[in-house]
């Protein structure tokens, strides 16, 4: 791993300043209500997108409110209300695993300790991130598809390894910001440093981005 120099970390605040000012609203695009149906929403944006995930969950929420619910659907009624989602069968499966667990082991909670949640099924490094954030209020990065090209866009890391761009951006990042920093790098990836065609004549932070005007 790289060393991380006193001039990164103050670019990366720099960054960060201006993000936060252009969004201030910044935050987990995944609607839920508690850390279950955050975890529950996580597990179904695999490969799909918040919106889709978001126009599914509803009916799923009014219908199973507890671990214990979830755990008792049949999967072939759980992949059928999921299916549009997209890799239905392996989120059933990890979706009735985790609940099963919570119900049995965590009296149907989502722990709010890291260590903890990247070991039930269907829970990374990711889902696990996101809900310290999002759902615990915790430090957190999220390395997340955005996070992932924005952080070599901008010259954060080098890194194409999830894990790894979350240990180098640990470093470079104050840690009471990791989660203010992840919304702010998901929402700018989304609404302006896109992967086909970023927006770089009107990007906030173009001036201090090394691939300004190439990606």
């Amino acid at each position: 791993m790289r060393r991380v120099s006193t001039a990164l970390k103050k670019r990366a605040a720099g960054i960060l300043a201006l993000l936060k000012k252009t969004y201030p609203d910044a935050h987990c695009e995944l609607d839920f209500r508690t850390p279950l149906e955050l975890a529950i929403g996580c597990i179904l944006s695999a490969q799909c997108t918040d919106k889709r995930v978001n126009k599914v969950t509803p009916a799923l929420f009014a219908k199973y409110k507890t671990a214990a619910d979830w755990a008792a659907v049949p999967p072939t009624t759980l992949e059928e209300e999921i299916h549009s989602t997209g890799f239905y069968r392996n989120k059933t499966k990890s979706i009735l695993g985790l609940c099963r667990i919570l119900d049995e082991k965590y009296g149907g909670e989502v722990p709010d300790d890291f260590e903890a949640l990247i070991k039930l099924p269907g829970i990374g490094r990711k889902t696990a991130n996101v809900l310290m954030v999002s759902a615990f209020n915790r430090p957190g990065i999220v390395v997340d598809t955005h996070m992932k090209r924005l952080a070599n866009r901008l010259g954060f890391t080098r890194e194409q390894n999830p894990d790894k761009i979350e240990f180098e951006l640990q470093k470079i990042i104050a840690r009471k910001d990791w989660g203010a920093f992840s919304h702010a790098m998901v929402f700018h990836g989304r609404r302006c440093c896109t992967a086909r065609k970023p927006a770089c004549d009107r990007c906030p932070v173009r001036e201090w981005c090394p691939s300004r005007d190439k990606a």
